[in-house]
């Protein structure tokens, strides 16, 4: 009996690769969290990194403008970021190897050469509007910029330089929980909840330009190329195999629906109070904060802050990571957190390079960041539509994926999401040249 019992063990080791380990001594409410912790991961923390200082922005326009009459997009978005990170994270499982390696396999170097450069131009910029969005949060509390993004960019590197795969990913999901804020916020609002309900399944389609502009970069700004890198190297990461491949996909589909509720709550936080009392427009998710407090009070505005502070710290950490991912798994070279940088200097190198750009910028008075972003904004939406139909061909490739692969009406879904995320990014990439 007791040599079975360390087989068991191992058993039940390689059954939970990837997951969080127990301690030998441990209350069961200790436990019960280490349970829950080793159920999170990428999915989780791809979709809400998803939510950053852009994406509030975003979604709070939404509902400054349009108040509740956009929720009912939601659903559909929600529905389109399940499938996307669905197949991210059973190619991981499958395949052992990450999006810009396996396009470097089957399509050749310069595929992911593009990709790869595309990638970098895209992430940087967002990553720097992110650090700005560290800086706009803890300003609300009083706290000068350059204080505030250096000691974020220093945390944010040690979390990642210096620990291992598994305690930062622990970290990340705890970053998850300001979002929290956004609920809470929504409920000071007091909106009207039936009117809510009635927003989500009963759409009211309008057809001027600013009502589809704002549908389009919604869409854009919930799904974006750098949640599938960094989600499907993550699942490969964490060590997850075939025999983890449902627990995978059912984290990342629940963190697709966690990550788009939250979006929800932001639009009815600003439809309850903005909307109402004729604030149409919004410049930035700081603005949105500091708007709410003649209609829902102090505490509505610290709430949102808590929330942007989250949101803009695990940005902040995701991008580089992802990026780094993809330079590294395109080139060839050594990747992994916890490596040191002489084991991997390139995917290292690449963090502390991103992360120390973004932070000088943000801190720089006079940077034109929103016209950073704006580029940024055209470079994801022709890369968007790259990286899906990447994801498509791949996830019904039988060679690769076997019996795991995309058939039927999963195969069909998978079609079609790509077909309407394609055309919603490149219809928001036009109307950005356009204006521009």
């Amino acid at each position: 009996m007791a040599d079975r019992v360390p087989a068991a063990l191992r058993r039940t080791g390689s059954a939970l690769r990837g997951r969080a380990r127990l301690p030998a001594r441990f209350s069961p409410r200790r436990s019960r969290l280490f349970v829950l912790l080793g159920l999170l991961g990428p999915g989780l923390i791809a979709a809400n990194a998803g939510n950053d200082a852009g994406g509030i922005a975003t979604y709070s326009q939404v509902g400054a403008r349009y108040g509740y009459g956009l929720l009912w997009m939601m659903v559909v978005i929600t529905l389109s970021l399940a499938i996307v990170q669905s197949m991210a994270a059973r190619m991981g499982a499958v395949t052992g190897k990450g999006l810009a390696e396996l396009i470097r396999e089957r399509y050749g170097i310069r595929w992911s050469a593009f990709a790869t450069l595309a990638v970098l131009i895209a992430n940087l910029g967002i990553c720097i509007s992110d650090f700005v969005g560290v800086g706009a949060a803890l300003g609300l509390a009083g706290v000068p910029v350059q204080i505030s993004v250096p000691i974020a960019a220093v945390a944010i590197w040690l979390i990642i330089v210096r620990g291992s795969y598994r305690s930062a990913e622990r970290v990340f999901i705890w970053l998850t929980i300001p979002f929290f804020a956004y609920p809470i916020a929504a409920i000071l609002a007091h909106p009207h909840w039936s009117a809510v309900g009635s927003a989500i399944v009963a759409p009211h389609i309008q057809t001027n330009s600013a009502y589809l502009l704002l549908f389009v970069a919604t869409a854009g700004t919930t799904i974006t190329p750098y949640m599938q890198l960094y989600l499907q190297s993550a699942t490969v990461e964490r060590g997850a195999r075939v025999e983890n491949l449902a627990g995978e996909q059912r984290e990342a589909v629940a963190g697709a629906i966690f990550a788009d509720i939250i979006a929800a709550f932001v639009i009815i936080a600003t439809g309850a109070t903005l909307f109402t009392h004729g604030i149409h427009t919004v410049g930035s998710a700081s603005d949105a904060a500091k708007a709410l407090v003649p209609f829902a009070g102090r505490y509505a505005e610290a709430l949102f802050g808590v929330g942007l502070l989250g949101a803009s710290l695990l940005a902040c950490a995701i991008l580089p990571i992802a990026t780094s991912y993809v330079v590294s798994e395109s080139l060839g070279f050594e990747k992994g957190l916890g490596h040191s940088p002489r084991d991997a200097p390139v995917f290292v190198g690449l963090i502390t390079t991103m992360i120390a750009i973004a932070t000088i910028v943000a801190v720089v008075p006079g940077i034109p960041v929103i016209n950073l972003l704006i580029g940024v904004q055209v470079v994801n939406g022709i890369l968007l539509p790259i990286n899906l139909c990447f994801i498509w061909r791949l996830s019904r490739n039988r060679e690769l994926m076997g019996e795991h692969r995309n058939r039927g009406i999963l195969d069909v879904l998978t079609g079609a999401t790509v077909l309407f995320t394609s055309a919603l990014s490149l219809t928001l990439v036009a109307v950005t040249i356009a204006g521009a």
